[in-house]
């Protein structure tokens, strides 16, 4: 799965935690950048994207991922 296809895919999923169908992510957007992106949300991100994509994600790699790019660069190596 290539990097566009899975920004395409956590976009569809974002809007649907975020509530919000014009929300539009980029490789560079981060928690800040989302209103409502709170510890909450993010459990139910991860949770989600490890559903979604099949994968599993150790506490520490989620803990260095600072922006949405980052997310996508661990969910291709994952899923190779």
């Amino acid at each position: 799965m290539d990097r566009a296809a899975i920004l395409a895919r956590l976009t569809t999923m974002f809007r649907e935690i975020f509530e919000d169908d014009t929300l539009v992510l980029t490789p560079r957007t981060a928690a800040n950048d989302v209103p409502g992106w709170d510890s909450m949300n993010h459990i139910t991100i991860v949770v989600e994207t490890e559903r979604r994509f099949g994968v599993k994600f150790r506490t520490i790699e989620i803990e260095e991922l600072h922006d949405v790019g980052e997310f996508i660069t661990l969910i291709e190596r994952k899923t190779k």
